[in-house]
């Protein structure tokens, strides 16, 4: 582990150790619907003044939540959740590349409807692989991408030997792959082969799965230079 912490990711640190708490993850979910006065969390959530504000004291210090003096009675305060403090708890920017690559073993559906999917999400630059590709895309996987408005028709599958290149953030759909390029750097999603039962409902858990991970992921990969659009 590094011994240096940058400050974004103490600063996680500690608002995961404040919300580690039971009393004040509730507290910061009923502060998620609006403000609340100290007297009204004791209210609601029946404790003590001095327990109430250990925890409202500990929720501040991690940069959660802010106290307001209220306008109506100066003798009064409010509690706010912090405005984006919640959207930070995971890892944000994760690293530069220069193009993504998906690798599966057959590159003849995990890994084009990821390539697919990553397209609509991202101007960084995309391709597929497969470590023993299939002469065609799968016919389910064809069907699935349809469904949501995109075209796998006019691909093929390729090696990945023909399209890896040493700039490449490469992401592995496919725990044969990912095992069999152990030394390659890269992350990994364990996405169940929909060949396997080959039905509808197989592809489509595949690509709502991929879906959700490209979700996260694309917001977190920096773009060095944006795709140029004619």
């Amino acid at each position: 582990m590094e011994t240096e912490l940058s400050s974004e990711f103490e600063a996680r640190v500690a608002k995961h150790a404040a919300l580690a708490d039971p009393l004040r993850l509730r507290i910061v979910d009923l502060l998620t619907f609006g403000d609340y006065s100290p007297m009204e969390l004791r209210q609601t959530l029946g404790l003590p003044g001095n327990l109430l504000s250990h925890h409202l004291q500990a929720l501040e210090s991690a940069g959660l939540v802010i106290r307001r003096r209220s306008e109506a009675d100066r003798r009064r305060m409010y509690v706010h959740l912090v405005p984006g403090s919640l959207e930070n708890l995971m890892p944000q920017q994760l690293k530069n590349a220069q193009r993504i690559l998906f690798v599966c073993t057959h590159n003849s559906a995990r890994s084009q409807l990821a390539a697919a999917l990553w397209d609509i999400k991202s101007d960084l630059p995309s391709a597929s692989a497969g470590t023993h590709p299939s002469p065609h895309v799968a016919e389910g996987a064809v069907a699935a991408a349809q469904r949501h408005g995109l075209t796998l028709e006019n691909t093929t599958p390729k090696h990945l030997d023909e399209v890896l290149t040493e700039h490449d953030f490469v992401v592995t759909v496919c725990d044969n792959a990912h095992e069999e390029l152990a030394d390659l750097p890269q992350i990994h999603w364990s996405i169940p082969d929909p060949l396997t039962l080959n039905t509808p409902q197989a592809f489509e858990d595949a690509f709502r799965d991929i879906a959700e991970r490209i979700g996260s992921l694309a917001p977190r990969i920096e773009t060095p230079h944006p795709r140029k659009t004619s």
